[in-house]
């Protein structure tokens, strides 16, 4: 093997020798002697070649260097090489571009941790007060923190300010918040306008739903539910399965206060209640309370119906007098509103949950986009069907919130000793509907104030979609979410508690983000050596 064999190995090695010295200097940001000695012995070795180059070319005669200057094969490659070259820095520059300026996002994690839901950022599009995220962390913030306000701050347009501080470093900035300084603590302080609230992530990741319902509670305006209480209702402070707190704590995250109602005890509505909620009385309420609440709709109270299942039994049990009693239909309010509320059960042959046909699970919805848009199925534990009566006032409408999702498999059953067939003379044929809502639109009482004062009224024949051990289950939390909303007449999409989701970013310092950059340039960098290395081996034969 020749010298001019080993050239083109001896170009690579100096090349390569080089760059290494270089990006071990980018990675320290200092000279070190390894850095040095590559560099000098790479920049060495390159000047040595390229001085053998020029004496080999002006060793030759003019003729010859002129042959080889117009030589064809000659340019046409290097014409290739500098395209590539060309090409190459092009994409790079362009790449680089893109990914600091371009809004276009593909998020490839299993659960989307980099991207905002879909309700998020419908809700922050709506915002017109800016609202200021401050975030305590005591020494470097970790990566998803960044890009979570980060995502805050672009989806927003600017309405949503962030920042971070460090509380032991900025002490005095601190202060200000009024809080004691804990190098141990965590949090997020909300504001906007004149309101506040505080969202601590000390000993888990601060995830999205936690922040995006912080910022509902300081920009909108509150609300308050009353639930009704004195006829053995589902209790909203009550953590047993059948209690509503997982219900009264989503509403509370939306910013939406849940008190108590004895109608027996106060013998009247409070003002301040922007929704009535009966959730599934087992006794029947007394004549005064039920003109209470009559009189409150009729002025334009807003109310959530849950009426509980008729009780059924086996053919070796009559039910007796006070069983057939029990979870009242409400019709004696019900009815002035153009709804009667059957004594019968819902059964679905087709859609149910486990081995109960009287669970119906299903997605036929009605086209009420506040309520019903979105949603996957929801399930009902045994609820009744619901008729329109003929005889209403003109200025009430009506529309189907959910109906069995089966036509030919699901009817109203009436036979209540479980003898499940179906009795075209008895029966309701489905699609059966459960669940109506009501509006009656009015205007207002005092001629100086124009505004429309409407009743707005949901009725569903189940209570148990929204207690502690279903509410969690497809989409029963969420539809419970948009009946209060809607009711109580805000503008704004609820949020669901989502899924804690584990935070698996890697986190890295400085010096590691140069030696990623260093090793991710000279991946292809080796291949462009080796690939120079074998076409200058090969021009020489």
């Amino acid at each position: 093997m020749n010298n001019r064999n080993l050239l083109p190995l001896f170009c690579g090695v100096a090349l390569l020798s080089f760059t290494l010295g270089l990006s071990l200097f980018y990675v320290e940001q200092q000279f070190s002697y390894y850095a040095i000695a590559l560099s000098a012995l790479g920049g060495i070795a390159f000047l040595a070649l390229l001085s053998l180059i020029i004496k080999h070319r002006f060793g030759q005669t003019n003729s010859a260097r002129r042959l080889t200057f117009f030589n064809f094969k000659r340019w046409k490659k290097l014409t290739i090489v500098f395209c590539i070259v060309t090409v190459s820095i092009g994409f790079i520059g362009v790449s680089h571009y893109l990914a600091n300026h371009s809004n276009v996002r593909w998020d490839v994690t299993q659960n989307k941790q980099h991207t905002l839901s879909n309700n998020t950022i419908e809700y922050i599009s709506t915002l017109t007060n800016e609202v200021q995220l401050t975030a305590f962390h005591v020494g470097m913030p970790p990566k998803y923190l960044l890009d979570l306000f980060k995502e805050y701050e672009r989806v927003s347009a600017g309405v949503i300010k962030t920042d971070i501080i460090d509380p032991i470093e900025q002490i005095a900035y601190a202060a200000k918040f009024g809080n004691a300084i804990n190098a141990d603590e965590r949090k997020v302080i909300v504001e906007s306008t004149d309101n506040r609230k505080d969202v601590d992530f000390t000993l888990s990741a601060l995830s999205e739903d936690k922040l995006t319902n912080a910022i509902a509670s300081v920009s909108r305006a509150p609300r308050t539910v009353y639930f009704l209480t004195g006829h053995g209702e589902y209790s909203s402070s009550s953590q047993e399965y059948a209690g509503l707190s997982k219900f009264k704590q989503l509403l509370n995250d939306n910013n939406i206060t849940s008190k108590t109602l004895m109608l027996g005890i106060s013998q009247s509505i409070p003002a301040d209640c922007d929704v009535l909620i009966i959730a599934g009385p087992q006794n029947a309420l007394s004549q005064t309370e039920e003109t209470i609440i009559g009189d409150y709709l009729t002025k334009g109270g807003d109310a959530l119906f849950l009426i509980e299942h008729t009780i059924v039994t086996t053919p070796d049990k009559p039910l007796s007098a006070g069983q057939r009693q029990k979870n009242p239909s409400l019709n004696a309010i019900l009815n002035q509103w153009g709804l009667d509320i059957q004594s019968d059960i819902v059964v679905d042959l087709t859609n149910h949950i486990g081995d109960d046909v009287g669970s119906p699970a299903t997605k036929n919805y009605g086209r009420h986009k506040a309520l019903t848009e979105g949603l996957d199925y929801t399930f009902y534990v045994r609820p009744r069907s619901i008729r329109l009566l003929p005889q209403r006032r003109a200025s009430i409408k009506h529309a189907v919130i959910v109906s069995t999702a089966s036509t030919e498999n699901s009817w109203a059953e009436t036979n209540r000793t479980l003898d499940i067939q179906f009795d075209p003379n008895t029966d309701t044929p489905g699609p059966v509907p459960f669940a109506y809502v009501v509006i009656e639109e009015k205007k207002s009482e005092h001629p100086q104030n124009k505004k429309l004062s409407d009743t707005r009224l949901i009725v569903f024949t189940d209570a148990d979609f929204l207690s502690n051990v279903y509410i969690h289950q497809y989409s029963n939390a969420q539809m419970g979410l948009n009946l209060v909303n809607w009711l109580a007449e805000l503008d704004y999409k609820t949020f669901v508690s989502a899924k804690e989701i584990k935070v698996e970013r890697l986190d890295l310092t400085s010096k590691q983000k140069r030696q990623v950059i260093v090793v991710l340039f000279l991946m292809p960098f080796l291949f462009v050596i080796a690939g120079l290395v074998v076409w200058l081996r090969a021009k020489r034969y």
